[in-house]
């Protein structure tokens, strides 16, 4: 078994030794392979992503990717890592976890995942101005994508006995591209028998919703973009983007990831939270490795580390207070 971390820059290089120390603890014969993405490394050598680095991927078949800073402004030759690593290698799931957990999330008993097409939507980075004065981006939905998606949303609503599948679009305003992503998702959920589970959401309700009583949701459905802004909306309720974790699948592999950024405000004061990265690597452990009980150890040695911890003692807690608790446990 093999992995290939990817630290990329700021607190990533702090919180992923963390992640890939749990694994080892768990996994002792894991083999471990260093590789280079991101902002520092487009500077260092002019490459967002390394061919070495997709190679490293592909023959592992699982990574660990920390954080990525990205400039706001246009840089000639650049792209977001993240974003080339899953279009690169074919990372068309985005699977974000939100549940309670101890002492950080405002409200018990949500236990909800929101899955995310990865690939394209308006994500494919199709930009070009029309004139000096209009900026045009295009958005791409397909039905191979979204039957994609829908089989795999299928396979872990059987997996956690689902109780139900929320379709999340903007049909009424984009019938074309939300409506191809709604009906082709439909139909593989009903052809797995399935479809007595499904409902729908627009896309501004579904927020709402999330805000006003996130228990209702289990499984949520949904397009690139609007993934990536609901799902960072409902990370509220497990504490914040500190307890954030990602995983990005694709065909037999698959990139863990926690869901915050570089933090340069924070990098080097050892007071980076290595917990997403820990939960980032216990979703590789399920659904990629398929080893629920290590996965469910180190979600439980989360857990367990909060709960020991008062919400003082947990603000003055850092990088390596949290690491110990957390292997203690394992």
């Amino acid at each position: 078994m093999r992995l290939c971390v990817i630290p990329g820059d700021g607190i990533g290089c702090e919180v992923v030794p963390v992640a890939v120390g749990a694994l080892m603890r768990l996994l002792p014969e894991l083999q471990v392979i260093e590789a280079q993405a991101g902002w520092d490394c487009f500077q260092r050598s002019g490459e967002v992503v390394p061919a070495a680095t997709l190679a490293a991927m592909r023959e592992c078949g699982a990574g660990l990717f920390g954080a990525v800073s990205s400039p706001t402004r246009p840089v000639e030759g650049y792209r977001s890592a993240i974003l080339t690593l899953r279009q690169q290698l074919g990372l068309a799931v985005n699977l974000r976890p939100v549940r309670s957990w101890p002492l950080v999330s405002p409200r018990a008993g949500i236990d909800m995942l929101i899955l995310r097409e990865n690939s394209e939507g308006l994500y494919v980075g199709r930009e070009s101005m029309s004139g000096p004065d209009k900026a045009i981006a295009e958005r791409h939905i397909s039905r191979q994508a979204s039957e994609r998606i829908a089989g795999f949303a299928a396979q872990v609503a059987r997996q956690r006995s689902a109780r139900r599948i929320t379709l999340v679009h903007k049909a009424n305003v984009l019938p074309l591209t939300c409506g191809l992503f709604r009906d082709s998702c439909r139909q593989i959920l009903a052809e797995q028998g399935l479809d007595h589970l499904v409902d729908e959401r627009l896309v501004d309700v579904a927020a709402l919703q999330l805000v006003e009583r996130p228990d209702a949701f289990d499984i949520l459905l949904t397009t690139n973009l609007f993934g990536d802004i609901l799902s960072d909306l409902a990370c509220y309720w497990s504490g914040g983007l500190g307890m954030a974790p990602s995983l990005n699948l694709g065909e037999g592999i698959a990139l863990a990831e926690p869901v915050h950024g570089s933090a340069p405000d924070i990098a080097g004061t050892g007071q980076a939270n290595p917990l997403a990265a820990l939960l980032s690597a216990a979703l590789l452990l399920r659904h990629h490795w398929a080893l629920p009980e290590q996965a469910e150890r180190l979600e439980s040695a989360v857990a367990a580390t909060l709960e020991s911890l008062g919400s003082l003692e947990l603000g003055r807690s850092t990088t390596l207070t949290l690491e110990r608790e957390v292997l203690r446990r394992l």
